[in-house]
């Protein structure tokens, strides 16, 4: 297999850490217990011409693998279940349930979920977001209630764990600083049982090295 290569930033803001979107993919390939190396971005690099190339939007991450470059982490969580089992269930059914779900978590859940991320975080001081925020809260609620709704009585949202659930949890801590989640017991023990996982532990161990390493100083 060709040498794996994921794109992060060197540093994100302390709001940011843990939740930046390469998370999910380093949670993925620990999952798969794919090796991968790191190319680390300085903040403004995401805009320059050579990241554009591979990364049309400025993002990150990007995934590399031999002639194979990918962006958005969703394809790319989805590319590396493919060789994974442990990802992606052989099963036919309880697969195609699996990518239904990673589908849910970043087309009906993850846009209410950033949207209010995004107030609380960037423009909790303005006004517009003070009158706006209730509805983007009571948005997001809808949204959790069906992901508890569809995990009571099972641990994971397919039955077993899969990449399904390396989507969704990494959705469920945008909401970190909320008590939306805490206070569900499904939510709250679902949250807790996939970050309990040593793949889980490794990523978001590996994902915050480089943020403490790069720090600006003080």
């Amino acid at each position: 297999m060709s040498r794996i290569r994921i794109t992060a930033f060197q540093w994100v803001p302390p709001f940011a850490q843990g939740l930046a979107r390469d998370l999910r993919v380093r949670w993925a390939l620990e999952e798969a217990g794919l090796p991968y190396e790191e190319k680390l971005l300085m903040q403004g690099e995401q805009n320059g011409a050579a990241h554009r190339a591979v990364q049309p939007f400025g993002q990150v991450p990007v995934y590399e693998e031999g002639d194979l470059t990918l962006f958005e982490s969703g394809a790319i969580v989805l590319h590396i279940g493919a060789a994974s089992p442990a990802l992606l269930p052989i099963d036919p059914v309880r697969r195609a349930q699996t990518v239904t779900w990673m589908f849910a978590a970043l087309n009906s859940v993850e846009p209410h979920v950033q949207n209010l991320a995004s107030i609380d975080f960037s423009h909790a001081n303005e006004e517009w977001a003070t009158t706006r925020r209730p509805a983007a809260e009571k948005l997001a609620v809808s949204r959790l209630s069906g992901v508890a709704a569809s995990l009571a009585g099972r641990d994971y949202l397919v039955g077993q764990f899969t990449a399904a659930d390396v989507l969704m949890v990494s959705v469920l801590r945008f909401l970190n600083h909320t008590r939306l989640v805490t206070d569900d017991p499904v939510l709250s023990a679902y949250r807790a049982r996939c970050e309990a996982r040593p793949a889980f532990r490794r990523a978001l161990e590996a994902q915050l090295a480089p943020f403490a390493k790069y720090a600006p100083a003080a």
